[in-house]
């Protein structure tokens, strides 16, 4: 449709350039050109099925009517429903393109049928009054021997082994997943920081075990200290590991003692504290 009138318009503007635009046309000659022109934009309203088929070449049919209509037009008014028809056609062009499908390999299980009666040789129904093939044929229905014909056509297709199909068409394929490329200078400096950690762990550890050891052992110094000045006198358990002012520390004190009590350094009873011998 772009080039739809390129000679025409040519025509129009040379005669515009002469500044004749006003072409002497009868009322008569003017209303017949609108009477067709609304003519085909009704009839492309009507066939609006026929015109948006792909087997149909309607819409291409009226636009060639349309190009002819337009030589004639030398007016606003009739330029107007040229314009509108122009639309209209666009309209119906846009739709059409949206319906066809670029996979051309799509099953139309409807075009298929009609190709296969066509090629066994007819037909829909079947006749229970015929006793003539021939007749039968003539007629539109499927003969005895039509099957057999597809059979012996479908035979060239299978000398070789059948590959891979889907019966029904194509399906439609998703794009594959790209996969993220991981950066393996990053992969190995993390190698080296997990083996990094467990040395960093391990030192930790230590460090704290020599605490504990040191506040055990000075706990234990404390313990016996006071033994040795009072040894009958057993020490009140909440007495010596409750800190008044400070409750993680009283948590530790309980940690510590109990440490002392297990390696029985000193034994607990009744909530009294008394050094081993």
């Amino acid at each position: 449709m772009s080039s739809r009138r390129s000679s025409i318009d040519e025509e129009h503007e040379e005669n515009h350039m002469d500044g004749d635009f006003e072409v002497e046309q009868d009322d008569g000659s003017r209303r017949q050109i609108r009477h067709q022109y609304r003519e085909l934009m009704q009839n492309m309203q009507q066939n609006r099925d026929d015109m948006l088929s792909s087997r149909s070449n309607k819409l291409t049919d009226t636009l060639q009517a349309a190009n002819q209509l337009f030589a004639e037009v030398f007016k606003p008014r009739e330029a107007a429903l040229d314009a509108q028809l122009l639309v209209l056609a666009t309209n119906l062009g846009k739709e059409k393109a949206s319906q066809l499908q670029a996979d051309m390999t799509v099953f139309d299980p409807t075009s298929f049928a009609e190709d296969l009666l066509s090629f066994m040789g007819i037909n829909r129904l079947e006749n229970p009054d015929s006793d003539s093939e021939d007749e039968a044929c003539a007629k539109g229905y499927l003969g005895a021997d039509a099957w057999k014909k597809l059979g012996t056509e479908a035979e060239k297709y299978f000398k070789r082994t059948p590959t891979f199909h889907f019966m029904l068409g194509s399906f439609k394929t998703e794009p594959p997943i790209v996969r993220q490329k991981t950066d393996r200078q990053k992969r190995t400096s993390k190698v080296a920081e997990k083996k990094v950690m467990p040395a960093q762990l391990k030192k930790m550890e230590e460090s704290h075990q020599e605490a504990t050891e040191k506040e055990v052992e000075r706990i234990l110094g404390f313990l016996q200290t006071y033994f040795r000045e009072d040894p009958d006198t057993p020490i009140s358990f909440f007495d010596f590991v409750i800190d008044p002012n400070s409750f993680a520390r009283t948590v530790e004190n309980m940690f510590h003692v109990s440490f002392i009590i297990r390696v029985r350094f000193i034994f607990f009873s009744q909530y009294k504290l008394v050094v081993s011998a």
